[in-house]
């Protein structure tokens, strides 16, 4: 079946991409991981590929419950307001097209000590805030990628397993 070993390929190679995207604010991550499987799941139409859908479904959905509690409950607990994460998030997207790779981490980074600075005038407060908030966030991030790693595995265990 050279179609299936075909897609096969492809879909490993768009869930690296997913991988990475986890990392790199570009691509979307997760989403892609799961589509790939999905794509996979559908071609191949096998009881093992339809649970390791399953599976690689579950464990994104964890991963994304913990990475959004996670990173909330850090954030609530250290006194960063939502209106600060919100202006920050909003100047990234200008800050995406603007200086390409970094602006949106440049841009995040920047408005969220801004948004800081004015509700905390003193300047090493607002710093200490805006550290915390990026922690939180990268977290988050940690907390995807090891999903996305972990998915890509059961993935990769059930084509090696076939």
């Amino acid at each position: 079946m050279p179609f299936a070993e075909d897609v096969t390929v492809i879909v490993g190679l768009a869930i690296v991409v997913g991988i990475v995207g986890t990392v790199v604010p570009v691509l979307p991550g997760t989403l892609l991981v799961g589509a790939a499987v999905l794509v996979w799941a559908v071609v191949v139409q096998t009881t093992a590929a339809w649970v390791t859908l399953a599976v690689v479904v579950l464990v994104l959905a964890v991963g994304q419950v913990l990475e959004y509690y996670l990173a909330a409950r850090h954030m609530t607990s250290s006194g960063v307001p939502r209106r600060s994460l919100v202006i920050a998030g909003l100047a990234a997207i200008p800050g995406f097209f603007l200086v390409p790779v970094v602006g949106l981490v440049l841009f995040f980074v920047g408005a969220l000590y801004l948004a800081e600075l004015v509700r905390l005038p003193d300047r090493t407060v607002a710093w200490r805030s805006t550290v915390i908030a990026l922690r939180a966030v990268g977290l988050a991030v940690l907390i995807e990628l090891t999903s996305a790693l972990l998915a890509g595995g059961v993935w990769l265990y059930a084509v090696l397993r076939a």
